[in-house]
């Protein structure tokens, strides 16, 4: 009898993966077991092309990025009474503008290659394929990546070379290296990380603390990056993806988060001793309590819509990070 219960398991499970691969093989078919979610997509309208540049793209994130570099280079490379003259520079804008192009082919790239597992984990929000067309994505794509290197190179040979091997490294992972546990969430917290070192590469002043909020940024982009294999476990696994939630399951992979979140709090309270400014010390422990609200979210967590829930809590956090450089 358990043997029969086993193997009618078993057999459920395969048809499950099969739906699941029959589906992703074309996208856009309309069986009967998927018609009312098809039909709720086509009842809306057409984005357009500007539209979903912007979807493809994030461009949130990609303010996210400007931001980060233009406070880093005002308060922490500073004189913050120079304010203006960093405002208005056009070299700080050209390696604004490189990193946040070299960050939108990354994202592009990404997307063109993840179009199936997207139709499982967020089919609402595809935009290769559906929106714009292949060849339009890829051209776009090639022309970010030209016109982010070709000014990197302009402003110097040391931040060109960096942003080639950005640009290179974005490439082979959504290509590559998302499929591998932990290397792929790696890749992007290192390039996270970048986007600030950067700036402390160009101007050569106050280095110490702009690679500490460099390593900042380095371990929130990790756990986030973790957080969001977890959300998107039923397309990865559909995929082969070696994501460490499927490799490790999700408890073994909490467990591996809340080692970087510990590490995260113990960076706050290095970076509040090595300030002298009291208001700044005490952001950055502060900054400590959402970090322990979102592990005790995470510890419960166990839906997609938990962790992306706190896929999009993180940002808030990186964003006060960066907010803080106001106050150096």
């Amino acid at each position: 009898m358990r043997k029969d219960r086993g193997a009618m398991a078993a057999a459920r499970r395969q048809f499950f993966d099969t739906a699941i691969l029959l589906r992703t093989q074309n996208p856009l078919a309309t069986p009967l077991q998927h018609s009312s979610m098809e039909a709720s997509l086509s009842s809306r309208p057409l984005l357009s092309a500007f539209t979903g540049l912007l979807l493809i793209t994030r461009f949130p994130n990609l303010l996210l990025v400007g931001l980060t570099q233009y406070l880093t280079a005002i308060f922490l490379v500073g004189p913050r009474s120079d304010w203006f003259s960093y405002l208005s520079s056009p070299k700080l804008f050209l390696l604004s503008s490189s990193t946040i192009l070299i960050a939108a082919a990354g994202y592009i790239i990404n997307d063109y290659y993840d179009v199936k597992i997207d139709y499982i984990n967020k089919p609402d929000r595809v935009v290769v394929g559906k929106v714009l067309k292949r060849r339009v994505v890829m051209a776009v794509h090639t022309l970010f990546n030209v016109l982010g290197i070709g000014m990197a190179f302009w402003l110097s040979p040391e931040v060109g070379l960096l942003t080639l091997l950005a640009a290179v490294w974005l490439w082979l992972y959504s290509n590559l290296l998302k499929r591998l546990p932990f290397v792929g969430n790696f890749s992007v917290a290192v390039l996270t990380g970048l986007t600030v070192c950067v700036v402390a590469l160009y101007y050569q002043q106050n280095t110490d603390l702009i690679y500490t909020y460099a390593l900042f940024a380095f371990v929130l982009s990790l756990v986030r990056e973790i957080v969001k294999d977890m959300e998107d476990l039923r397309g990865d696994l559909a995929f082969g993806c070696k994501t460490l939630p499927i490799v490790w399951g999700i408890r073994r992979t909490k467990w591996i988060q809340y080692l970087l979140l510990a590490s995260l709090i113990l960076l706050l309270v290095l970076m509040a001793g090595k300030v002298e400014q009291a208001l700044l010390k005490s952001v950055f422990f502060l900054l400590i309590l959402p970090i322990v609200y979102f592990t005790a979210r995470l510890a419960v967590a166990d839906s997609r819509s938990e962790f992306a829930w706190l896929s999009s809590f993180s940002k808030w956090i990186m964003l006060a990070g960066v907010l803080s450089m106001m106050l150096y």
